[in-house]
């Protein structure tokens, strides 16, 4: 009788140190580098649980100063705001006084692993200690292109590109401003993340270290881990919207900061292509204070709103006045202008933030219509397929 207790006992015991060993998390980052911390912390503010993997002692940070930085990548500079630059000892204390206060937020240094698998729709890592960390979604964010090598897929990694307004990808950008050869006019396409025959694997470049692409595909990868389903369901809309509530610029305009309280509007107007931004010494401007000629934005209006066809055939004017403005948003929209313009007028200050009054003879400013548009009639809600072609 006592034999079949201690059989049973160790059996138990046994069953309890084998579950003990294996770690379920909903995201996990492989790599050490930007894409690695911007992945990482931006998985764990979405909402999923996350893991940081890294074969190294700790982080090998970079920053600079030709990207357009927004939040997050501020507060990553801000905790490297005491380095010394010498060591990354320095460097990593200092990042994980930040890390440690984000939420959802684990990271494994200094641990090998032996093999990467397949694990019902997501994966399994082995580690040499004996461990294992099952992942719903996987980020190969891995510098030395060992994790690329044991996963034995073929692929060539994402790249940041430069906005041109002719290919109309730019509107599946996901994060913006990341310098090319000194050159920040640039975006990231959410599809450059994901593989077509790999779900639940996203992607990064070990060659372009970006806490910007780290945060696009954290943010992808948490929707899948957050809501259950796969990578190739994520919605590209849902994820865009989350990263500009994050602060992250998804158009590179260089002369709209994010602290700026119109930011936003601006962001989903520029997404859009209605209001395109100006070159200009390797930068985008939007130029917020220039006025809005009818020229420029008719075309892609049309794209966006079947009725915006009629609304420019009986309207001629070369530059709009916000009365036209309201008017043009109202009409494709279907709202009441009586009751819009009321209702901005009462905003225009207090709420907007506008400096000029209120005035409907007034030529509109490219500010003044983007924040009106995001009100009232905003184009981020037409969708687009995965080429950026608007699709009603």
């Amino acid at each position: 009788m006592k034999r079949w207790f201690f059989i049973a006992l160790a059996v138990g015991l046994f069953g309890l140190s084998s579950k003990a060993q294996t770690v379920k998390t909903g995201v996990l980052v492989v790599g050490n580098g930007n894409n690695a911390i911007g992945a990482g912390v931006q998985s764990a503010k979405s909402g999923a649980n996350t893991t940081i993997l890294m074969t190294e002692a700790g982080f090998e940070p970079t920053t600079s100063n030709q990207n357009i930085s927004s939040l997050i990548e501020r507060e990553f500079q801000k905790a490297l705001a005491g380095s010394s630059g010498k060591t990354n000892n320095n460097a990593n204390d200092l990042l994980k006084v930040w890390t440690d206060s984000i939420k959802n937020l684990t990271i494994i240094k200094a641990v090998n692993w032996s093999k990467f698998k397949r694990s019902g729709g997501g994966w399994a890592v082995e580690l040499t200690n004996g461990k294992t960390i099952k992942a719903q979604v996987l980020i190969d964010a891995d510098r030395s292109g060992k994790l690329k090598s044991a996963l034995q897929l073929q692929y060539q990694p994402p790249v940041w590109q430069p906005l041109d307004y002719g290919n109309t990808i730019y509107r599946t950008s996901v994060a913006a401003g990341y310098a090319l050869n000194g050159n920040n006019a640039s975006i990231f396409s959410m599809y450059q993340l994901l593989l077509p025959t790999q779900d639940n694997l996203v992607l990064t470049n070990p060659d372009q270290q970006s806490i910007a692409a780290g945060q696009a595909a954290g943010a992808t990868a948490a929707f899948a881990a957050f809501f259950h389903t796969k990578t190739s369901k994520a919605s590209i809309k849902a994820i865009q919207g989350e990263l500009v509530n994050f602060k992250l610029a998804i158009m590179p305009f260089a002369d709209v900061s994010d602290l700026d309280s119109n930011w936003k509007a601006i962001q989903f107007a520029g997404l859009s292509g209605i209001l395109k931004g100006f070159k200009r010494n390797g930068s985008i401007n939007f130029m917020p204070e220039q006025k809005v000629a009818a020229e420029d934005i008719k075309q892609v209006f049309k794209d966006h709103f079947y009725k915006a066809q009629i609304w420019f055939d009986d309207h001629t004017s070369k530059e709009l006045t916000i009365g036209e403005a309201l008017d043009l948003i109202c009409y494709t929209g279907s709202k009441s202008f009586a009751t819009t313009k009321a209702e901005a007028k009462k905003n225009w200050e207090k709420v907007y933030g506008f400096k000029s009054a209120f005035d409907e003879s007034r030529i509109i400013n490219r500010r003044e219509f983007a924040v009106l548009l995001y009100s009232y009639n905003n184009p981020f809600n037409v969708n687009a397929d995965k080429n950026g072609r608007i699709a009603r």
